[in-house]
């Protein structure tokens, strides 16, 4: 516990050299780039128009979401994933990316994978508010819960940071994590709803809908839903809430016990 305090007192102290640590890296992905950021939006724009015509159009025999254009319901939960999902990527390879820094004695290595995962988080703002932006030429009017994507945002921030702390670490030492998170995070993707609704197996094999919730994600997924679309607040969900902090915590702490034991040799492997 005395480490993680040490660690957030660090953070509050170098917040500046974070923030601008944290702009330069969002600013380098598109160096060179003759296209620039439009590259950050290109690959999951395909990736929805893609489902959309695969589950919308090509699938009839998917039951659709009742009183939802799919559209809308996908762009909730699939948005959130996203920058999940690069968010736990660029954290898991973030020591060997700033190797240069790791090896600096007077540097607090704890602080890279929060510099990847603001940086993330720019581009995440991005798509919140195109998100948004849909939503209101779907006619919908702004609605309070709206504000709550912000919590949401948090709370999947917080799992992709306790989870890049031990995926960090030991990408290190075993260069084969990255493939490791690349292929769960595939499997990842369809053990949420995020392309389809979970009714899908309501009655078949409602024993799925319980297996789906033990995901941590679902709560995010459902979360932005209830955010856009029902207008529903976190409290509403006072078990599931309960449940995802509990294992984010857990994983953060175990995240953080695993980095703190390897700190030790990153600079002589790196």
């Amino acid at each position: 516990m005395n480490y993680v305090t040490s660690l957030f007192m660090e953070i509050i102290r170098k917040r500046k050299l974070i923030w601008d640590l944290s702009k330069a890296d969002f600013r380098k992905r598109f160096v060179g780039s003759y296209f620039g950021i439009v590259w950050m939006f290109i690959q999951p724009m395909v990736t929805v128009l893609i489902y959309f015509f695969v589950f919308q159009i090509g699938l009839k025999s998917v039951p659709p979401v009742p009183g939802v254009p799919y559209v809308l319901w996908l762009i909730p939960g699939i948005v959130p994933w996203f920058f999940f999902s690069e968010a736990l990527n660029n954290l898991t390879g973030c020591l060997q990316e700033y190797h240069y820094l790791v090896k600096k004695v007077v540097f607090q290595v704890e602080i890279l994978p929060i510099i990847k995962l603001l940086s993330c988080l720019f581009v995440h703002g991005f798509f919140l508010v195109i998100m948004l932006l849909v939503f209101l030429c779907y006619g919908h009017a702004p609605k309070a819960a709206w504000f709550q994507i912000l919590y949401y945002s948090l709370a999947a921030s917080a799992l992709a940071l306790g989870v890049g702390y031990l995926t960090s670490a030991v990408n290190v030492f075993f260069k084969d994590m990255a493939q490791i998170v690349s292929i769960c995070l595939q499997f990842g993707m369809w053990l949420t709803p995020i392309m389809y609704h979970e009714s899908v197996f309501a009655e078949r094999a409602p024993w799925v809908v319980g297996v789906l919730k033990i995901n941590p994600f679902y709560y995010i997924a459902v979360g932005y839903r209830d955010s856009m679309l029902t207008g529903n607040w976190f409290w509403e969900r006072p078990k599931l809430t309960l449940y995802y902090w509990a294992v984010t915590v857990l994983v953060g702490l175990a995240g953080l016990k695993v980095f703190k034991r390897l700190r030790p040799h990153f600079s002589d492997v790196l």
